[in-house]
Parts: C-alpha cells; structure tokens; sequence
C-alpha cells in the first residue's frame, strides 16, 4: 500500500472507491466504472506532480518508500563488495560505501542510508553521517584514486549529525575534508541527490564534476523548517521558506547547481522504485561516458571551473 502525503488526499478518495469496486466486482460486472476511475486517478496524479510546489517536493523526496542507498546498489551495481571503517574511530552506518560494476565498469560508490523502519532507521541514524562516516568516504575515494576506479556518489541525508560527540570527533573539519577530496580526485566523479540533499552533509559527497537530482528531489543549505525558524521564528512558514530558497531540481538546474534532471516514474520514485533506479543508472553511466576521455588534470580542472561558476548569472 502507498502511504499518501497530504496533498495527495483526492488521488488517495480515487483509489480507495476503486478499491471498494473491486471488492463488490464478484457480485456486478463493474470492471468498465473501474476502468474509467483508474484512468481518472492517473490523470490527476500526473496532473498534481506536474504542478508541486517546492515544499511539496520536499514532502516526496523524504517519502518513506523512496527508494535508498541499499536499493539502488542492488538495482544498479553489479558484483558490490562493501567497504567499512574509517581506521580511526569506527563504522559509520549512515554512510555507506564500496567497489562494485555499473553497465561492467567498475565503481566506487558511496551514499547516505537513511533506513526503512524504525529499528533500520535508527541503525543508520536517519541517514546523518558523523564524522566517521565523512572519514571513511575520504578512505574510499583515496582508495578508488589510487586504482583509477571511477567514484558515484547517492545523497539522501537532511543534514551530517548535529551531536556533541560528533563534535568532538571534528564533524566540521570531516565534512570539509571530505569536500576537499571530492574536488581533488584524478578520476571522474558524479554525484546524484536521490532524496534530500541537506547542508554541508551533502555536499561533501557531491562536489563531483558531474551533479544528477531527481525530478522531486530537494538540495539546500539548510532545511525549510530551519530557515523558517531562523527568519520567521516558527516552522510552520516551511512552506513560504522552501518556496524563497530554491531548493528544487528545476531551479538548481537554471543556477547551474546541477547539471542534469533525472526524471521520475508519474507519482514520484517511490510508487515505482525499479523505474526510478533504472533511470538513474542510465543518467550516471552517460554521465561517466562524457568524463572518460579526460585525464587526472583535466578532471580537477573540469571540477573546478564548475563550483566557481556557480552564482555568478
């Protein structure tokens, strides 16, 4: 069953009279009103998603069912072989990492896991990395580097953990590093926000040369709710905040944030994951096609011009 957001109350009516249809159909020949109430409810589904509102899209890319790290490794990566540890502290859960085969090319990837339960989610701290966790993605981009294996990055995290003890660990100075790793790789790297792509904990996985984002994805600085709180004093301006930040896909495409728009199947990733995983490892293998001709230099380079471009229409 699909869990539905709030927006999506008239489409969630639909479904559940086509339900109550198909539960009488044994007793009436109904598959015909059937029929036409399906086609209905898919037009009004593509017609609302054709139409969100920033703050709407936040909604969907934090959806539950919304496909996450470990459903896209087994959907797109061939032959994976985790890699764990930062050989410092520890493990980190919510950041995810190792070698395997996109379309036969080899690949590190690494991403955020936010969980799909209560007992996975709390595992993998909802998908806010510590300091660990940044280390242990500097660890494997070194590791990739060194091999010439090309890097691919999945963010979905609201934010890198916000703790005491991710302080004391020195969460700032491991998100900047891991930035800087990102921007110093000699092999090509893209970068693709599935969900939500929140602060410096995202970026520090996605200063790539080549940046992807989902058609209902969001990415920015800092949540809505935390900007409303900030500028207005309450969350409930989450709205207004999302709708002034720019944090869609369409907007960070025209400001040359991202450089591509991965479409999503009608209703969002979630109502059909093996689409949506499909598409995107389609979008990141043409992506790593465009960089194969360059070398180490020219990479860096390539990285480079990009982030200092940015802001400057």
């Amino acid at each position: 069953m699909v869990q539905f957001l709030d927006f999506e109350k008239p489409i969630a009516e639909l479904q559940a009279r086509i339900a109550e249809l198909r539960e009488s159909a044994e007793a009436t020949n109904i598959e015909p009103e059937i029929a036409k109430l399906e086609a209905k409810a898919d037009k009004l589904l593509r017609d609302t998603y054709a139409k969100l509102t920033p703050w709407q899209k936040t909604q969907v890319a934090r959806h539950p069912d919304r496909p996450h790290f470990k459903h896209y490794v087994a959907g797109m990566i061939d032959d994976f072989m985790p890699l764990a540890g930062d050989r410092a502290f520890g493990d980190d859960q919510a950041i995810l990492g190792g070698l395997g085969r996109l379309g036969g090319r080899r690949v590190m990837v690494i991403g955020h896991e936010k969980g799909d339960d209560t007992a996975t989610r709390i595992k993998h701290n909802f998908g806010m990395g510590k300091p660990e966790g940044y280390r242990k993605a500097i660890r494997l981009m070194e590791l990739a580097d060194r091999f010439g294996v090309p890097v691919v990055t999945l963010v979905d995290t609201s934010g890198a953990f916000p703790g005491v003890q991710a302080e004391e660990r020195g969460q700032a100075e491991a998100i900047a590093r891991s930035t800087e790793k990102c921007l110093s790789l000699g092999v090509p790297m893209v970068a693709a926000v599935v969900g939500e792509g929140g602060s410096g904990g995202a970026v520090a996985l996605a200063a790539a040369n080549r940046v992807l984002m989902f058609e209902h994805a969001v990415y920015s600085v800092i949540s809505p709710e935390g900007c409303a709180s900030i500028l207005w004093r309450t969350a409930e301006k989450a709205a207004d905040a999302a709708e002034a930040m720019r944090i869609t896909a369409q907007d960070l495409k025209i400001l040359g944030v991202v450089d591509e728009i991965v479409t999503e199947p009608a209703g969002g990733a979630h109502r059909s994951a093996d689409a949506a995983i499909g598409a995107l490892a389609a979008a990141i293998g043409k992506s790593l096609d465009s960089l194969g001709g360059m070398n180490a230099d020219q990479l860096r380079t390539d990285r480079r011009q990009k982030f200092l471009a940015m802001g400057s229409l």
